[in-house]
């Protein structure tokens, strides 16, 4: 009995040494956990249960089946995030270079079924050269079945990607299809075609970083949501994100105890708003002082900074806010920001997490590149993701509302819930000037009449008391009482019961 004891002892020894110790010495030269550390580092203490622990690969060509490591390549389990379940694969470098087999997307496979009957988030730590080569169509079929599993846990499993190393080709594909991805700077990188047969092919000389690194994830393509300087910080933060999330989409989000009173009143906030209705302000003052403890979890912080998305909890329960930001092109919505948006508010929505919109926007960003980009395409995606989501839904325009803008920033009219203003609140089809000019234009050489029209356009319109007469703002509201009413409104709203017609799925305008 002791002999078969040992052996297994010995067994998982093996196991746990993945490639041997001279990869992991690798490993750790270039400043990368092993991924059995970053489970560690992921998981509650001692709350990890590995599955496949013993797999190995079934190859035969190329003189695979001289070496066949246990594990293949991948570590799978479950375990628990602040007690809450969760499931995990870590791609393990030392072996193959963690590349894919049809037995590693099996591992994977396992573990994502499992996430979704028993309705907990999937968290995928990458480390990947890509598809095994020596098993041909075998390893792209792995990847078939691991992407068909990431569709069919869309909105209904959280699914979080962290991408610690390589990950191209076709692999890139499932981190794609998630709900969040996060890289690490300087280790981590992201491309369907590397530098190499980008350099064959359009003769471009560039570096895997400047490709597909972190930095041009994060600012340019907004493939990723955010960077970390290095694996553990990038794990603390998944621990961060995960303690906002609920475990699937028939639960409501986790409710955490706070310190923060509700009805607390910032005076600071009164002044917020310049005189000059053309001076900015930072946006993130107003979320920061209507959050608990002035916490905000930001998504996409370098990516689109003209719209601001991410997590706050009010009363201890998360809440999704999308905010113009006035600092950058004046809060204009184009079509980054738009996409940005339209993919926050849908997650939102899938996960029952109510959303706040602060909204300060003067319009569509003008221009040539804007149209030809598609930018009535994008801006429907922000348009439709507020129109369908069912969440409870809370609105506060502090200055400018303005034109379609103001409808797509989730208006009375796209069933908000509570819509307020504050007093410094311009709700109109355009700015003062610009209607001026179009309704005055006969006056136009007369600088004198222009200005006293500007002045009684700005004095009819430059409020909220039009749209607050017609009923589409619920109540004009002193700034600094912003967090006791939103606060109040979403307590109200807890248990809101919307749906919407049936249908097999919308055709949102991609």
């Amino acid at each position: 009995m002791k002999d078969i004891l040992q052996e297994l002892e010995d067994r998982r020894a093996d196991a746990r040494l993945g490639g041997g110790q001279k990869r992991i010495d690798a490993q750790h030269a270039k400043g990368k956990l092993t991924a059995r550390e970053r489970i560690e580092l992921l998981l509650d203490e001692d709350s990890f249960e590995e599955f496949d622990m013993f797999v190995g690969h079934r190859c035969t060509d190329f003189g695979m089946q001289e070496s066949r490591p246990a594990g293949d390549g991948v570590i799978t389990g479950w375990g628990t995030i602040n007690g809450r379940l969760v499931y995990v694969f870590s791609q393990d470098f030392t072996v193959f270079g963690g590349s894919l087999s049809e037995t590693h997307a099996q591992k994977i496979c396992k573990i994502m079924d499992m996430a979704m009957q028993n309705g907990a988030p999937v968290i995928g730590l990458n480390d990947s050269g890509g598809a095994r080569i020596q098993e041909g169509v075998a390893s792209l079929a792995g990847y078939a079945e691991v992407f068909q599993r990431n569709i069919m846990a869309s909105g209904v499993v959280p699914q979080i990607s962290v991408i610690m190393g390589p990950c191209a080709g076709g692999a890139v594909y499932s981190p794609a299809m998630t709900d969040f991805i996060f890289m690490v700077k300087d280790s981590s990188y992201m491309f369907v075609t590397g530098p190499d047969v980008v350099k064959t092919v359009t003769n471009e000389v560039v570096t895997a970083e400047e490709l597909g690194g972190a930095s041009t994830h994060t600012k340019k393509s907004s493939v990723a949501d955010r960077a970390f300087e290095n694996d553990v910080e990038a794990l603390a933060e998944v621990r961060r994100l995960v303690d906002l999330l609920p475990l699937n989409n028939r639960e409501k989000p986790p409710v955490r105890p706070f310190f923060d009173a509700p009805a607390r009143i910032e005076d600071s906030l009164d002044t917020l708003i310049p005189d000059n209705p053309n001076q900015p302000y930072d946006m993130k003052e107003l979320i920061l002082k209507v959050a608990d403890e002035g916490d905000f979890y930001e998504i996409q912080e370098d990516y689109a900074k003209n719209i601001i998305t991410g997590f706050v909890r009010i009363e201890g329960q998360t809440v999704g806010v999308v905010a113009n930001q006035p600092m950058v092109l004046a809060g204009c919505l184009d079509i980054d920001s738009s996409r940005k948006a339209a993919r926050f508010v849908r997650f939102c929505d899938a996960f029952e997490i109510p959303i706040l919109t602060l909204v300060d926007v003067p319009g569509f960003l003008p221009g040539t590149s804007q149209e030809y980009g598609g930018v009535i395409k994008h801006g429907a995606k922000l348009l439709f993701a507020y129109g369908e989501a069912t969440v409870p839904k809370v609105t506060v325009i502090t200055r400018k509302a303005y034109g379609g803008a103001y409808d797509v920033m989730a208006s009375k009219h796209l069933r908000g819930d509570f819509n307020y203003a504050w007093p410094t609140a311009q709700i109109a089809v355009m700015g003062a000037k610009g209607a001026t000019e179009i309704l005055y234009r006969s006056e136009l050489g007369d600088a004198d009449k222009i200005a006293a029209r500007t002045a009684e356009y700005e004095e009819r319109f430059a409020n909220p008391f039009v749209a607050a007469e017609r009923g589409f703002i619920d109540e004009v509201i002193q700034p600094r009482s912003t967090r006791k009413r939103v606060a109040r409104a979403f307590a109200s709203l807890r248990n809101k019961k919307v749906q919407n017609p049936w249908k097999k799925h919308d055709n949102i305008p991609l």
